[in-house]
């Protein structure tokens, strides 16, 4: 009896003790996430560097009175469950924000990152670790199919704080997602069918399709039946939006377990699946579904990247000696913008947005949890083999994230890949006109707005809504106005209009800010403040006069965004310059006029004969893809 009490004591006292531990990480990881709001840096790097702190080769290995907080037999043999599980959220939401919308900015860019791209890395980094770390080809295999991945664990975040155009965020998590679920695989079937005496080419294959299909099919029935009951099913009204939040969460879980039950590693595939489908289905309280998702995920991030701490020994990275560095820079410095450049040639990306991809691909948790599965295996058999699998793939991930994930935003700033931002303060009927307009034009537009009933109105129609009082100076902040080339004060009330305006040009110095003086008599009082001001009823009396004076023209202006464009842009192109009008011409994209040059602040009518000069402003006319066909021609740094 004694003994069973002191049992359960013991017992008692490490239940303790992990829940302690498991407090902490929680808090770390809170503390990851808030420093990197506030230093604008993607918090895994916080996570990690927290996580090496608490790990065996941190504090533990630096007081010698003080214990590794976190070991690989902290949560004894549910680690590998507790960070499969928690790798299954975190690709189920990143597949949940990837709308099929996003992914036409370059279908082709994508497809081929995935595919070619992913050819590429397995390849070349199978060749690179057999012949600079010196180890036998199927170990060289396993590590090359793992290090294909990128990942949403750590692309994520970056997109958090680096904000990029749709097409470089899209492919970037198009490439994390899909790689993550073909990295998994393609490792387990080689590992496995490398055990297999005789393996043949369709061996690979039919263990690869069987994963492969077996995650899809799983993935597409939860999804289903998720979909049917938040679409058919009364979840009670009074918690249907939290019972939807919790419905959809267990079928991440649900999914991966199942499919991982039939077969290794299909449960990444099958949660993709699901996140994917779920995520373009119109899905009723989708919003609520996204904010609770995101906090699940900052928790179980926390526990993958303060997991994987227990988990480096540098010892074994140190073993590797020069080769292994090499390994890093070959994979990162050569492989991934060969990748990236043959992925992406001839498509919509900028030089810079391709730099920019290329230099952003730091590896995630998907290599390192399926890496310790295998060499845990091996370590019996193959003990050499299982150090360098260990050693390359925890190598490279370290490295990556560290110096790729924790500079993005400094590559992004030194590339000039962060487009500049349009602010509309204020989300009513005329703030969400424009940002349709401007939206449809490829601007990144955020709206500004304090009304709850009017954010909810905004973000159901698809824009980026910053919830605040847009004269206040940290909310404009937060927002982006350091970075805003536009600000647009658009509410209904002009002493706040007037305030934006003065804040947006005293404090963030923005090059273009408008305001809108609902009361016309405040006109000239906005204007005698160096404030460009459109004043409501006189655009209205204006459109009302161009709809009885020139109906034709009022019509296409109004309906521009769809059938044609106007814009201006300023010569940069050495070709144009010294060039009349009559002889770039016929360079010029068919359906598109210069119809206006501005120099010197005058404005005028160009003849035929007009010689053009860098710098000149000209307002370009025409059919909408011709006309930014023509942009892209006088100005060929945009």
């Amino acid at each position: 009896m004694i003994d069973v009490f002191a049992g359960v004591v013991l017992a008692g006292e490490s239940a303790g003790h992990l829940a302690l531990i498991v407090a902490l990480i929680v808090a770390l990881g809170v503390v990851a996430q808030i420093l990197g709001d506030r230093y604008r840096v993607p918090s895994v790097l916080f996570l990690i560097f927290a996580g090496i702190l608490v790990g065996p080769e941190g504090i533990g290995n630096w007081v010698t009175f003080i214990d590794p907080i976190v070991t690989q037999d902290t949560f004894g043999g549910a680690l590998s469950t507790i960070v499969g599980l928690s790798v299954a959220v975190i690709v189920f939401e990143g597949a949940f924000h990837l709308k099929i919308s996003k992914l036409r900015e370059a279908p082709s860019a994508n497809v081929k990152l995935v595919t070619l791209g992913a050819a590429v890395s397995f390849i070349g980094t199978t060749v690179a670790v057999r012949y600079l770390l010196g180890t036998e080809w199927a170990i060289a295999g396993v590590i090359g199919a793992l290090l294909v991945a990128t990942g949403p664990t750590v692309i994520t975040p970056i997109l958090e704080v680096v904000a990029v155009r749709d097409r470089v965020e899209a492919a970037l998590e198009t490439e994390g997602i899909v790689n993550d679920v073909t990295a998994a695989i393609l490792a387990v079937v080689i590992f496995e069918v490398l055990q297999i005496e005789e393996a043949s080419v369709q061996i690979y294959i039919e263990e690869f399709s069987r994963r492969l299909g077996t995650g899809v099919v799983i993935g597409l029935v939860v999804a289903g039946i998720v979909w049917y009951v938040l679409r058919h099913i009364d979840l009670s009204p009074d918690n249907a939006p939290q019972n939807a939040r919790l419905l959809t969460l267990a079928g991440a879980v649900v999914a991966f377990a199942t499919a991982n039950e039939i077969a290794s590693e299909a449960g990444v595939a099958a949660v993709a699946t699901a996140g994917i489908v779920l995520g373009n289905a119109d899905l009723p309280y989708e919003e609520q579904i996204e904010e609770f998702k995101g906090d699940v995920t900052l928790i179980v991030l926390s526990f993958v990247f303060i997991a994987l701490a227990a988990l480096l020994e540098f010892d074994k990275l140190l073993g590797l000696g020069w080769q292994g560095i090499a390994l890093v820079l070959v994979v990162a410095l050569v492989l991934r913008p060969l990748l990236v450049f043959a992925s992406t040639t001839g498509g919509q990306f900028t030089w810079s947005e391709r730099w920019f991809i290329s230099l952003v691909g730091p590896r995630g948790i998907i290599p390192a949890s399926v890496a310790t599965l295998f060499a845990l295996e091996l370590q019996s058999t193959n003990p050499g083999g299982a150090d360098t699998l260990v050693g390359a793939v925890f190598l490279v991930i370290l490295l990556t994230v560290v110096f790729e994930a924790g500079l993005a935003r400094q590559i992004a700033e030194a590339l000039d890949v962060i487009p500049m931002r349009v602010l509309i303060i204020g989300g009513g009927q005329v703030g969400r006109s424009l940002a349709d307009r401007l939206d449809d034009r490829g601007e990144n537009v955020v709206i500004i707005e304090q009304n709850p009933e009017i954010v909810e109105l905004a973000r159901e129609a698809g824009f980026t809504v910053h919830k605040g009082d847009g004269t206040d100076t940290d909310v404009l902040r937060a927002a982006g106005a350091d970075n805003a080339k536009i600000v647009v004060a658009a509410t209904g009330d002009d002493d706040a209009n007037l305030l934006v305006a003065q804040l947006a040009n005293s404090k963030f110095s923005v090059d273009t800010v408008i305001a809108r003086a609902n009361n016309s008599d405040n006109v000239e009082a906005f204007e005698d403040l160096g404030v460009r001001t459109i004043s409501s009823a006189m655009a209205t009396a204006w459109a009302i006069d161009n709809e009885i004076e020139r109906p034709a023209l009022s019509d296409w202006i109004t309906h521009f965004g769809e059938e044609g464009d106007i814009q201006e842009i300023t010569v940069t192109s050495d070709e144009l310059v010294g060039r009349t009008l009559s002889e770039i011409g016929p360079e010029l994209p068919p359906g598109c006029l210069v119809a206006l040059v501005s120099r010197d602040g005058e404005v005028q009518v160009p003849g035929a004969d007009f010689t053009l000069q860098e710098g000149d402003n000209l307002t370009l006319l025409g059919e909408r893809d011709s006309v930014r066909e023509a942009m892209s021609f006088c100005h060929p740094e945009d």
